[in-house]
């Protein structure tokens, strides 16, 4: 009897062990498209993205990475003669649903671009202004937001004492990590990034991607990135898109070492692209 229950008991621990590792899907798509004009940019797209995880999308130039970045905070919307059909879902609700306001979603779903582009403003107003759009005016409560995006973002120590001096004073990788200090500082789910590190230096490209491993630990991210080394080392799982299409998604592991589809290995070997 008491050996059955050990059983019953291990069998029990590994059935939660197994729940827990479980991750809740963020995102979802099905049959997605999208239409610039009579181009027919994103075609059917279904995949899922879990939380906490890094998710890089791969492929080549003008196969609709980007676009289909844009379209999960629907900065998309901005782009005129833009058409779309299919379901995009936010944690279980559709992006499109009258329910969802634009402002909201962009606060959950926050954007790093390809290009720093801070406001030209001081460090700490930088990093303030999301807070104080959200009504927050309450000074020790800015300066603890501030200090904690900055924290968060690894660039706390370079600046500390010079939170006034204006942002385009900082260098080129400062400022990238300033922007994504000032996505963090709103408190998002998700983070979304645009090539975040294709205008850096080697040193600085690290210590963005030593940030990344550190934030997922608490937000869901999203990275379009042309670098397949850096796809292999920061990512949990990747998605292949090409010529509009997904290709395959699996984990960074498997899609780098043994890829279901002959047209991922050729591209991830450099065969074309």
């Amino acid at each position: 009897m008491e050996v059955y229950a050990v059983q019953d008991k291990q069998k029990s621990l590994e059935l939660i062990k197994g729940k827990q590792s479980i991750k809740r899907s963020v995102y979802k798509t099905k049959n997605f498209n999208l239409y610039y004009g009579d181009f027919h940019a994103l075609k059917d797209i279904n995949l899922s993205i879990a939380e906490r995880e890094i998710t890089a999308i791969i492929g080549p130039s003008g196969c609709g990475k980007s676009s289909f970045l844009k379209t999960l905070n629907r900065m998309i919307d901005l782009v005129p003669d833009v058409r779309m059909t299919g379901m995009i879902s936010y944690q279980d609700t559709s992006i499109f649903s009258s329910d969802i306001r634009v402002e909201q979603l962009r606060t959950k779903v926050g954007m790093v671009f390809q290009k720093a582009n801070p406001f030209p403003k001081s460090i700490y107003e930088n990093v303030a202004y999301g807070p104080r759009i959200h009504g927050i005016r309450n000074r020790r409560i800015l300066d603890e937001i501030v200090e904690k995006s900055l924290r968060d973002a690894y660039l706390w120590d370079e600046v500390k004492g010079r939170l006034q001096d204006n942002a385009y004073q900082l260098s080129g990788g400062q400022q990238q990590r300033l922007c994504i200090a000032r996505s963090l500082s709103v408190e998002p789910e998700v983070v979304l990034m645009d090539e975040p590190t294709s205008a850096l230096d080697p040193k600085s490209t690290l210590m963005v991607e030593q940030l990344l491993e550190s934030l997922k630990e608490r937000y869901t991210i999203i990275i379009v990135t042309h670098n397949m080394q850096q796809a292999q080392r920061v990512s949990d799982r990747t998605a292949f898109f090409l010529n509009g299409e997904i290709i395959e998604m699996d984990e960074t592991k498997k899609i780098f070492s043994k890829p279901e589809d002959s047209r991922t290995e050729d591209y991830i070997k450099g065969r074309f692209g």
